[in-house]
């Protein structure tokens, strides 16, 4: 069984060694925090406020912190270009596509992702019903429509780390399912990391692992 806060990884993905992450004047987040993450889907669970959507951004490389990050090969501390290349990460309440259509968002997200899946991508376009949407500018798409064009990229990435925040927010029945159902045919993908900071437990897809932020 896997420990709290530490995924036994299956081909390693994600290698997280002593990381430090504070805001100043404020209690650590994390301290010393080691990890290995696999290949899969691994949980970040929290409540709400915990620290999840801070912590990704951590492994985005878009907050620095102390210590060691490396992802398939690439440390970030000597190679941040190549570190953020593998990783896939939308801040869902980002602003900063909202005047360009949600097909441009969608270009500038997989920008230089070789391994993108365009058939992947029409598939999920169709589930998450986007296609009436593909060409207005994002500042006219609901919160909800906003969020999918992101999923949609995500979810047809093939960098090897994919960073999801609470991927569920937003979302109407059958995109939710939609979503679990891409997750779960995701979850066996070798050479792929997939984490989903959630408030909520998930048992709609297997899972390699859960990282519990009140334990690190």
């Amino acid at each position: 069984m896997n420990s709290p806060g530490q995924p036994s990884p299956g081909t390693v993905i994600l290698q997280v060694g002593k990381l430090n992450f504070a805001y100043p004047d404020q209690p650590p987040l994390v301290t010393d925090w080691s990890a290995s993450i696999g290949s899969g889907i691994t949980l970040l669970h929290g409540d709400t406020g915990s620290g999840k959507s801070t912590l990704v951004r951590v492994m985005a490389g878009a907050l620095r912190a102390s210590g060691d990050l490396t992802l398939a090969g690439a440390r970030l501390a000597d190679d941040r270009v190549t570190y953020q290349q593998d990783v896939f990460f939308c801040d869902p309440v980002t602003d900063a596509f909202d005047q360009v259509t949600a097909r441009a968002c969608t270009e500038l997200l997989i920008g230089g992702d070789a391994r993108f899946n365009p058939a992947r991508w029409q598939t999920l376009i169709d589930g998450f019903a986007l296609a009436p949407h593909l060409d207005k500018p994002m500042y006219m798409l609901s919160t909800g429509s906003k969020r999918k064009v992101g999923l949609a990229a995500a979810l047809a990435s093939g960098r090897p780390l994919t960073l999801l925040d609470e991927p569920v927010g937003a979302l109407d029945a059958a995109s939710t399912r939609c979503l679990w159902r891409t997750l779960a045919d995701l979850a066996s993908q070798p050479d792929r990391a997939i984490v989903i900071a959630s408030s909520e437990r998930i048992d709609q897809v297997p899972l390699m692992g859960t990282i519990e932020m009140n334990r690190l």
